[in-house]
């Protein structure tokens, strides 16, 4: 389970071009999975950036091994930009000479008028089952995920962070403590592969298998949307943004992902809702990519909440995501934070109730291209 390594011979030598979009598409498609945010139409939802699509050849069979979407943002008054590769590239990041993958890349970026470059290896380090985080909760002396002994350790993983360092990539300052990066370092997952639906369903909290017999006690109905049902979603989604203090994206922002997510996969994006006496109470969007399925957004109404609408529509997502054969069911980010004072801990104790994991991904990276405009840009994000 995890991310997906394309296979390789150690004497591969590679090419690297751009590709069309059917290309990519087709790469993509033909593996178990890949991020979300490596389809092409991801560059459709990212409409204020420019973007590419880029291929690694296999110079031998001229087969394409690899690809990555690269979103391009202009930095302000000047023609350069920052290259940014959301959760990717899609490549084998185990290959002994990552070197032959990345050096080109970096080379290209650079013609193309990139200052700095930023991604995030879809590569995981550790992870840590829902007993041990609950005992972590439990513990006065622990207050992060990483104070606690990992269940599983990739040491691969380790190898390609020092094979970065040694490139001249570099980490973000607060060491991937959370939110840090743009995409989430921590994130929660509930393993599907090889269990059965029962087996995924004892694993949840004493709370949630309750809330969920509640919920379906008083009557609550967990629907589908579509794409005429999104102003609803935007009504309960404001809702939640006003009581959680965060910045609600615009309506059409969603109409967008929708259309372009969509149009490239009928079952790319879908849209929940949990419903009582007719009611709509919570909403939430998924996203599916092959075997990995993410619950993006969610959003509740401040009324309702004592009939768990919450709960049934996680449990109705999952069942779909068994039902389409999906490996993982991924709740997204979480703080590595375990401590219960902190404003983000409510996050990761609904999650735990799943009876998933935690895990944690290598994080993004920095390239800097040009020093001195990677040193102003560093500048520039940290006084908005």
């Amino acid at each position: 389970m995890g991310t997906h390594q394309p296979e390789e011979r150690p004497d591969m030598s590679l090419t690297l071009r751009t590709i069309s979009r059917e290309q990519h598409l087709a790469y993509i498609q033909s593996l178990p999975s890949a991020s979300h945010m490596q389809v092409p139409a991801w560059a459709d939802v990212k409409a204020e950036w420019r973007s590419e699509s880029l291929g690694w050849f296999d110079d031998r069979t001229g087969e394409l091994v690899g690809a990555g979407l690269v979103l391009y943002r202009q930095l302000p008054k000047i023609k350069r930009y920052l290259a940014y590769l959301p959760e990717g590239p899609v490549i084998n990041w185990y290959a002994p000479n990552l070197d032959d993958w990345i050096q080109p890349m970096l080379a290209h970026l650079k013609q193309q008028g990139a200052f700095s470059v930023k991604m995030g290896p879809p590569v995981i380090i550790r992870r840590w089952n829902a007993e041990t985080i609950k005992k972590g909760i439990q513990d006065q002396d622990v207050k992060r995920l990483r104070d606690l002994e990992a269940d599983f350790i990739e040491p691969r993983a380790f190898e390609v962070a020092d094979k970065l360092r040694r490139m001249g990539w570099q980490q973000g300052e607060d060491g991937g403590a959370g939110f840090g990066d743009v995409q989430p370092r921590y994130v929660y997952q509930v393993p599907l592969a090889n269990r059965s639906l029962e087996e995924v369903h004892k694993n949840f909290n004493q709370l949630w298998r309750r809330n969920i017999k509640k919920a379906e006690k008083a009557g609550v109905e967990v629907v589908q949307g579509g794409y005429q049902d999104l102003a609803e979603w935007q009504r309960l989604y404001e809702i939640t943004a006003v009581r959680d203090h965060f910045r609600p994206r615009p309506l059409s922002y969603f109409q967008r992902m929708w259309s372009a997510l969509n149009t490239e996969d009928p079952n790319r994006m879908r849209l929940y809702f949990a419903r009582h006496n007719g009611v709509n109470l919570s909403a939430a969007t998924m996203l599916i990519v092959g075997g990995h399925v993410w619950y993006s957004y969610g959003a509740s109404d401040n009324i309702g909440r004592e009939v768990r609408p919450s709960n049934a529509m996680q449990w109705r997502m999952l069942r779909d995501a068994y039902a389409l054969g999906a490996t993982v069911y991924d709740l997204r980010g979480i703080s590595d934070s375990l401590d219960e004072t902190d404003h983000l801990f409510g996050l990761i104790q609904f999650k735990v109730g799943t009876g998933g994991q935690a895990a944690e991904y290598l994080g993004e990276w920095d390239f800097p291209l040009n020093k001195l405009l990677h040193k102003a840009l560093d500048i520039y994000m940290s006084r908005r």
